[in-house]
């Protein structure tokens, strides 16, 4: 009596299934049957991509596959890129439509976008079908107004992606001479900037940031002329921004200064601080130091004057207004120096702020001088 096969109760392997049918043709064949048979029902793939008339991704859309051309067996969402897949796609021959939003003359509804006959789907493929509305082929069948638009958005995204390509590239340069700069490398920071302001002349800061490269390169006639460059193209911007205007009107400033053009320096500083008035403490001390390297004590009085009223909280405008009223200071009989009116006032002020250095050893000596008295606390430690 021939004994049958369990297999199950064996626990046998699909790799002793198979050795086990070599010894039986007749489960050999079975087998063979129920694999093919399962390989031809295998469910198929899809995948693509979408993009609209304006090589945009459409985005938010569905991709639905018919037989008939109007009721979806299957429906997969395009995500934020214009991709999209899904599987479980019984194999045949389908219509795969992408559907999503259509504005015309009467309002914005839901309709075919666009759509693919015929696309087969063999058992167990994956299958890409892609949406290119930007082909010529789609965009020749639109209304002549909307092809008219559309040739106009194309050429107005181009330009603008090769003027942001330039703006990237001027970018780069920039960052770059401001890296040479930091390191000393100003010839090399002077060249970079140059390539900045070719490719990109209408810009305020690529003149700016030349005339940093040069004033680092104690190139101040230079440095000067490309500020102004700089402040000419700024002040024209439909957006000015006060800072930046603040900044290169505070360089041209230094640049004039150290060029011998004391009141052109002065006439920036004061043009720093009313772009910018938060700041306006700084650029008139700024000019309040120019005039004091200068000897020019009654202009360096009234800078330090605006300097004071603008920080009352910066030492150095002190210092100055001192040292500029001490030179109206007279000599009485007894041959005892006379400070003029607040010049005492200034000096000890500025010694409460700074008490230590070579100002502070300065002020203390002028108060003594003249008999004045000087507090404890103002005396180097």
């Amino acid at each position: 009596m021939m004994k049958k096969f369990r297999l199950a109760a064996f626990g046998v392997s699909a790799t002793g299934l198979a050795a086990l049918c070599l010894g039986f043709p007749g489960l050999q064949m079975r087998a063979v049957a129920q694999q093919a048979a399962s390989t031809a029902n295998a469910p198929a793939k899809i995948h693509g991509h979408a993009q609209d008339p304006l090589y945009q991704p459409v985005a938010n859309a569905k991709v639905e596959l018919t037989t008939d051309g109007k009721t979806p067996l299957y429906t997969f969402p395009t995500d934020a890129n214009g991709d999209y897949k899904g599987d479980g796609i019984k194999p045949g021959t389908y219509v795969v439509e992408l559907v999503g939003n259509v504005t015309d003359k009467t309002g914005t509804k839901t309709g075919i976008l666009d759509y693919q006959r015929d696309v087969k789907f063999t058992p167990g493929a994956d299958v890409q079908v892609d949406f290119d509305m930007s082909r010529q082929e789609y965009v020749s069948k639109l209304p002549p107004d909307v092809q008219k638009q559309i040739m106009a958005t194309r050429k107005a995204n181009a330009a603008t992606q090769k003027e942001n390509a330039k703006i990237g590239n001027v970018n780069k340069l920039i960052n770059e001479a401001r890296a040479d700069r930091k390191a000393g490398n100003f010839d090399q920071a002077v060249a970079l900037d140059t390539q900045a302001t070719q490719a990109k002349p209408d810009s305020g800061l690529t003149w700016y940031e030349l005339g940093d490269s040069y004033l680092g390169d104690k190139k101040y006639d230079l440095a000067a002329q490309n500020y102004q460059k700089a402040l000419d193209i700024m002040k024209n911007d439909k957006k000015p921004q006060p800072e930046v205007l603040a900044a290169a009107n505070n360089n041209l400033g230094e640049a004039l200064a150290r060029s011998g053009k004391v009141n052109d320096a002065v006439a920036a500083y004061n043009a720093a601080a009313q772009a910018d008035p938060t700041k306006a403490g700084t650029y008139y001390q700024n000019a309040a130091i120019v005039l004091f390297k200068t000897g020019q004590a009654d202009q360096a009085a009234a800078a330090a004057d605006k300097a004071i009223a603008a920080n009352p909280n910066s030492p150095i405008p002190y210092y100055i207004k001192g040292w500029a009223l001490v030179q109206h200071a007279t000599v009485d009989s007894k041959g005892k120096i006379v400070l003029p009116p607040g010049c005492a006032d200034a000096y000890r002020k500025f010694l409460s702020m700074q008490s230590t250095g070579p100002l502070a050893d300065d002020a203390r000596n002028i108060l003594a001088q003249a008999g004045e008295t000087v507090h404890s606390s103002f005396h180097k430690h």
